[in-house]
């Protein structure tokens, strides 16, 4: 699959040689659907709860006697019954996250990259480098490729300074290391930019074993 390679200014470079087993696949919903639960139940803190009989204040001795008062039998004065008692069947502090297995990981990104790559919102870039720090610079060019909000995919080893700080000050885009794409950044953000140097390893990462040794 050929696509085109510009610069920050939007001007075609070349044509690129881009993986169909990665950009171009078939979409699967019900997967994209399963990753995003997997990363909002990974976010949930899931520390609510509400105190049970053993941690409310109160005796537990029984208030009354059991018989002759005409009020039904009573052990203690902390069931959820009494004033100040313990909350019955209240939520506890639990670990919400489940797991996803490597193949449903990486199906989900190569579906949602696909979809994006349909759509045409996935711009392949050469390099994310600026001369200055200066965000009116970096937003004039930006202005170019007309988007609401943008995703900017940097390689590991090239994350430059200027870019960086230009585009903090600049709002609806995000910087993102290619160690930690995710379909729910895919998703969130309109265009995704990717450069030229992370095109490679994202491809292994995403590539099956068999996939990799037919590439080569």
């Amino acid at each position: 699959m050929k696509k085109d390679l510009v610069d920050l200014t939007n001007n075609k470079l070349k044509k690129i040689d881009i993986d169909e087993n990665i950009f171009g696949i078939r979409t699967y919903p019900d997967i994209i659907h399963q990753y995003i639960r997997f990363q909002n139940a990974n976010a949930r803190e899931g520390n609510h709860k509400t105190k049970t009989r053993s941690e409310v204040n109160g005796r537990a001795k029984k208030p009354f006697s059991q018989k002759g008062t005409g009020n039904a039998r009573q052990g203690s004065s902390k069931p959820p019954n009494f004033r100040g008692g313990a909350t019955s069947m209240g939520p506890v502090v639990r670990n919400h996250s489940f797991d996803l297995n490597k193949k449903e990981k990486k199906l989900a990104l190569k579906s949602t990259l696909s979809s994006k790559m349909n759509e045409q919102k996935i711009i392949f870039i050469d390099k994310l480098k600026l001369e200055n720090h200066k965000t009116n610079d970096l937003n004039k060019k930006l202005k170019k490729f007309n988007f609401d909000s943008a995703l900017f995919i940097y390689a590991e080893s090239s994350l430059d300074s200027n870019f960086k700080r230009a585009s903090a000050n600049i709002p609806k885009i995000a910087i993102l290391n290619e160690k930690g794409i995710n379909v729910r950044d895919l998703i969130l953000f309109d265009k995704i930019f990717i450069e030229e140097k992370s095109i490679e390893n994202i491809s292994k990462r995403l590539l099956w074993k068999s996939q990799i040794n037919k590439s080569h």
